[in-house]
């Protein structure tokens, strides 16, 4: 198990679930299958200065309708905004999701792959869901870091088994590093099962000891690698 230290800095939760990121919503409507999958609920979000953004609260509200495929699409489309930004390069990325063809192949994949890995996260929990995206129900182009993010949002509120899903990153990873939590050779993506069963576990531990919910552990550790150099 990853060992956290108790004096990590945590955020209360109202920051956790404020923290809202920049989106262009003309940057992401070409890159999607169709229009519909489009939440309108980013289409609410408040603007500042340039860009509206996007906070965890709403994501969470819109994964509330995830029992739908088209519930689903929304979740997944929500959480990749989120965790994006605006910038042209990272939106084409997360655009390589969607484009190979023929889109309606690519749609019937989806979404039969994000129901499957959302039963195995309702029925089975966290790491059995982490399981299966990482393998049996891979998306191409939707890697750990991403979909570590729609599994947080689909579950962390209604968890199954005995962790809430939390989100796993290469922000976060170099924080666990600089905390000299995990080995030197811990992969900043791509991570095995068994490292997120690891990380789950490290994050549940510190949570439980402070007497908070774990995404509160997680943002304060992706707070503290955004300030690393």
């Amino acid at each position: 198990m990853i060992v956290l230290p108790h004096d990590l800095d945590l955020p209360d939760r109202d920051a956790v679930l404020g923290q809202a990121v920049p989106f262009d919503r003309a940057r992401w409507i070409p890159e999607l299958p169709d229009a519909t999958w489009w939440p309108a609920e980013l289409d609410s979000c408040p603007l500042v200065e340039k860009w509206p953004r996007v906070d965890r609260r709403t994501v969470f509200s819109i994964a509330r309708k995830a029992g739908t495929v088209e519930g689903r699409r929304h979740l997944l489309v929500a959480a990749l905004v989120w965790g994006t930004g605006t910038k042209v390069r990272s939106v084409n990325r997360r655009g390589q999701i969607f484009r190979r063809a023929p889109r309606t192949d690519i749609a019937a994949q989806l979404d039969a792959r994000l129901e499957a890995a959302l039963e195995a996260l309702g029925e089975r929990g966290a790491t059995e869901a982490y399981w299966a995206l990482n393998n049996e129900q891979h998306i191409p182009y939707l890697g750990a870091a991403f979909f570590t993010k729609v599994l947080y949002f689909a579950g962390h509120e209604r968890p199954a088994g005995p962790y809430r899903p939390v989100i796993l990153d290469s922000v976060v990873s170099r924080a666990l590093k600089d905390l000299k939590t995990v080995d030197a050779d811990w992969p900043e993506n791509g991570w095995t099962t068994d490292q997120y069963m690891q990380y789950l576990e490290g994050v549940h531990d510190l949570a439980r000891r402070r007497g908070v919910l774990p995404d509160q552990v997680e943002a304060a550790l992706f707070f503290h690698g955004k300030r690393l150099p």
